[in-house]
């Protein structure tokens, strides 16, 4: 049977909290994990030596900078990467999906996309368009990297054939919403950097290739403010959101409408309310699978 080397970087600042699960979920997977921190000082550093991760230190810009600089900078000779964040866990049915996928791809396949689900103050939703988002998150070594975008990055591969591997890949929400309210303030200022940039978006294919298409000719065109009631309307009602009980409220309300309003009101400050040429942004030839 092929042998199966497969190298997982994870980025972390402060993930003492959530890192230990992601570790322990790949093993059985990862034949060596190498944790990128950017500043922690919580046990961050500690915690993933503790399941012996290799660690490196990287002042960070924005992600796709701090993860394009870990590909190039990890001493890895693996046949496979794997990206995965510090609060996202593989699954015992996508783990052993994974293995093999990989130990079976012929030469021409050069990507793996799963399924996220994401678990939400205990709850795993399944309405409200977020389930399956299919990302991409397996690669071969030297056939991709992250496109430089300040949200929303992909990953971008050079050629080949994306196959499918069924399995969750678990997003674990086990922040409290004062943390996590304000890390989405953060992603607000850095989404609108990407709204009002005039450089060309990538072009994306699947799912991801989908939604990015939709957001920059449809929900960008629409007036600021009420598009974020648009969309909430869309994801509570109409994708059948309110089926995923209290937690589906809480969730699609502030990530699907306060979220967005939030991007909104950034714009409107910084006198960005026009989108301008936005929309006109043309794709890049690359091909390009969802993060």
């Amino acid at each position: 049977m092929k042998k199966l080397t497969l190298a997982a970087i994870v980025l972390t600042k402060n993930e003492e909290r959530d890192l230990p699960a992601c570790l322990e979920g790949l093993e059985g997977l990862a034949t060596e994990v190498y944790v990128v921190d950017s500043g922690s000082t919580d046990r961050t550093v500690a915690v993933a030596e503790e399941h012996g991760a290799r660690v490196f230190s990287h002042s960070f810009i924005n992600y796709a900078t701090q993860f394009n600089w870990a590909v190039d900078n990890v001493p890895s000779a693996a046949e496979w990467v794997l990206r995965i964040d510090a609060d996202e866990r593989i699954g015992d049915r996508l783990r052993e999906a994974l293995v093999s996928a990989l130990r079976e791809a012929p030469g021409d396949v050069t990507g793996f996309e799963f399924a996220r689900r994401v678990r939400f103050l205990g709850r795993e939703l399944r309405y409200g368009d977020t389930y399956p988002v299919w990302l991409l998150r397996v690669w071969r070594r030297g056939e991709g990297r992250c496109e430089d975008t300040w949200m929303d990055e992909h990953i971008v591969l050079r050629q080949g054939k994306v196959r499918r591997v069924q399995g969750d890949l678990i997003h674990d929400i086990p922040k409290d919403l004062t943390e996590w309210t304000a890390k989405h303030n953060w992603y607000a200022s850095r989404e609108c950097q990407d709204i009002t940039s005039h450089e060309a978006a990538a072009a994306l294919e699947g799912q991801a290739g989908t939604k990015r298409w939709l957001k920059q000719n449809v929900y960008l065109r629409f007036p600021l403010f009420y598009r974020a009631m648009f969309y909430w309307f869309y994801r509570y009602f109409l994708k059948l959101g309110f089926l995923d009980g209290r937690q589906g409220l809480v969730y699609h309300f502030l990530q699907g409408f306060w979220y967005r309003f939030l991007v909104d009101a950034k714009l409107y400050e910084a006198g960005a309310g026009s989108r301008g040429s936005v929309g006109d942004r043309a794709g890049s030839p690359e091909r390009v699978a969802g993060r």
